[in-house]
């Protein structure tokens, strides 16, 4: 059963911990590194049969990748399979001229870097240690090194965030001609601290945050960029610059996915690695899978999972075998109100839809 040509590694340490992340994270814990890359490609090698011959896409997320100890990160790379994109997530001011030499020389051909915004005050809210002038210094960096492919996150609807404060980042990002380019509205994650301090006052912003939508995607249309997806946007140019690796989330793809914490769907399975760092070591320690969280997945929820996430994207969605999962009535009167498309066998969100989004896509399921 050799089908899933995606592959997610997981690295989870980080200098500090942000106030709004709730990924698999730890803190520090430099002299585990080695041990935990030995735990990655022992939980690999029990796994390599669920992989394709031949991979789209590598992604190493975190947690910061690039914060992993260097001899550990170049023997990770090093014993990973090929791939037609390998991307690592790198926090700006991880970004020296020998960790970005190191990624060029280990195959890596596209980087994530955490921009979030270039104001002091916001990436104070954002518990944020990069600064500016990190991000523009890691994206220099790394084109000197030889990368090619350069994405940037930016986050929208930080408290206190004004709408000149937006177009400045989007100006500022944009001066670095990346070629990719993801910008999400903050979002208050129960459990955070983030969302202890500051929940009310995102709540209180919400229904400004759709002019700010609006502005990034004008913003970012304008100069060049498509706006593949709900988030995304890649610079548009003779060679497709769309996140592979997230492209095979939202076209439905299998994809298998390493470390604490990761998550695997293959075919109609699902597993979720258990988050506890100790647990996962000591488990490939003794030759055994990690603990995990198994999830069954039906035909029809991978149908409704799949009409979702391909509506988040810019090309009409196949219909075939999915007609079951969309609710008629609602799609003829969505159609109707101008937010919804369907012809010659497919379904897309209009420009319009696109923006309310996920309200639209959840109206359409049956």
């Amino acid at each position: 059963m050799a089908s899933a040509r995606h592959l997610y590694v997981h690295l989870p340490f980080c200098a500090t911990r942000c106030g709004y992340c709730d990924f698999v994270t730890v803190v520090g814990r430099s002299g585990e590194h080695s041990g935990y890359v030995d735990a990655l490609l022992g939980e690999l090698e029990l796994e390599r049969a669920l992989l394709a011959q031949s991979l789209e896409s590598v992604y190493l997320g975190g947690g910061t990748p690039t914060l992993t100890e260097p001899a550990a990160l170049e023997r990770l790379l090093d014993s990973l399979p090929a791939a037609a994109e390998v991307t690592v997530e790198a926090n700006p001011e991880t970004v020296t001229p020998e960790l970005a030499h190191a990624l060029s020389q280990n195959s890596v051909d596209r980087v994530s870097i955490g921009a979030q915004t270039f104001h002091m005050h916001l990436l104070d809210v954002l518990d944020r240690r990069a600064r500016p002038e990190d991000v523009r210094r890691a994206v220099h960096r790394l084109r000197d090194a030889g990368i090619d492919n350069i994405s940037l996150d930016l986050i929208y609807g930080i408290p206190g965030q004004e709408p000149a404060d937006l177009a400045r980042d989007l100006a500022e990002a944009l001066a670095l001609e990346p070629e990719h380019v993801s910008a999400y509205e903050l979002e208050a994650k129960p459990g955070t601290r983030f969302t202890h301090a500051h929940g009310a006052e995102l709540a209180r912003q919400a229904d400004t945050m759709e002019s700010y939508f609006e502005r990034v995607v004008e913003t970012l249309t304008a100069n060049g960029y498509r706006w593949y997806e709900t988030a995304n946007f890649c610079r548009i140019e003779a060679r497709d610059l769309r996140a592979r690796h997230n492209l095979g989330y939202w076209l439905g793809r299998d994809y298998l996915g390493i470390g604490v914490g990761a998550v695997s769907t293959i075919e109609n399975r699902r597993w979720r690695n258990a988050p506890s760092l100790h647990r996962y070591v000591a488990s490939l320690a003794r030759g055994e899978r990690p603990p995990r969280e198994l999830e069954e997945l039906p035909p029809e929820v991978r149908d409704t999972e799949r009409v979702m996430l391909g509506l988040r994207l810019d090309e009409p969605l196949p219909l075939d075998g999915l007609e079951h999962a969309l609710d008629t009535a609602e799609l003829e009167r969505l159609s109707g109100l101008g937010l919804a498309e369907r012809r010659d066998g497919t379904l897309a969100l209009t420009r319009r839809g696109r923006f309310v989004g996920g309200g639209v896509t959840a109206r359409l399921l049956a």
